[in-house]
């Protein structure tokens, strides 16, 4: 028999025998215990209930709760309204101003569409020549239907593309003027396309685009069909 080797508590101080795990006075565990011969081994091992008790991040509530914004509740579905901006600092732009912008915007189409003419009468020139003809009456109908085609391609072109990638064509930039949707971003490339077409269909009639001298927000009809409204910056 061996005998049972007398150690101290490191909390109390108090004497323990080696094989001891607690402290019979204070309850605290002993962190000195040696394995000796003749000593049984503990079987199991178990935590105190303090001890399982899991981590908790005493701060989960604090967190703030945030409401999403008008931009974001318009990418997740939501329907904002197509009123002024949240803060109500929102400027239209007037019926001035933007004819003032579409004549910029049509001296701008006037000259690629006279590029593209000088282009097109070239190309067609040469391919008579090539036949052993020249371009007269008889069979410039193609020409002028090429041409035609080509300027209102260049036209739709220009406003669906400029509208649907920025809001904004030469002359509204020129000018301070920006389309934009009912989220306040620029418009989709469908928004822009329906704008053009509405503009077009309006158009014979001229009241559509008249209507924004005395319409609150200044919108003509085009953008009340297509949801856009144009606003200074």
């Amino acid at each position: 028999m061996f005998a049972e080797k007398i150690l101290k508590c490191q909390n109390c101080e108090a004497p323990v025998v080696a094989a001891d795990e607690l402290c019979g006075k204070c309850g605290a565990k002993l962190l000195h215990r040696r394995v000796f011969m003749g000593v049984p081994k503990p079987e199991s091992f178990s935590l105190t209930a303090q001890e399982n008790k899991p981590e908790v991040d005493e701060d989960a509530g604090g967190d703030d709760w945030q409401f999403l914004t008008r931009a974001e509740l318009a990418r997740f579905g939501g329907q904002t309204p197509p009123t002024p901006d949240p803060l109500g600092a929102a400027r239209w732009g007037g019926f001035f101003r933007r004819a003032n912008a579409l004549a910029i915007d049509h001296c701008v189409i006037a000259l690629l569409s006279s590029i593209m003419g000088a282009m097109a009468y070239v190309g067609y020139k040469v391919g008579l020549g090539a036949h052993g003809q020249v371009i007269s009456g008889d069979n410039s109908t193609a020409l002028f239907a090429i041409l035609t085609l080509g300027w209102l391609g260049l036209t739709a072109g220009y406003f669906i593309v400029m509208h649907g990638l920025g809001g904004q064509t030469i002359g509204k930039r020129l000018l301070g003027l920006r389309v934009v949707g009912a989220d306040w971003q620029p418009p989709s490339v469908r928004q822009a396309a329906i704008r053009w077409l509405a503009a077009v269909g309006f158009a014979p009639m001229g009241i559509g685009f008249l209507w924004v001298l005395w319409q609150s927000e200044k919108r003509g009809w085009h953008d009340i069909v297509a949801r856009t409204w144009v606003v200074r910056e």
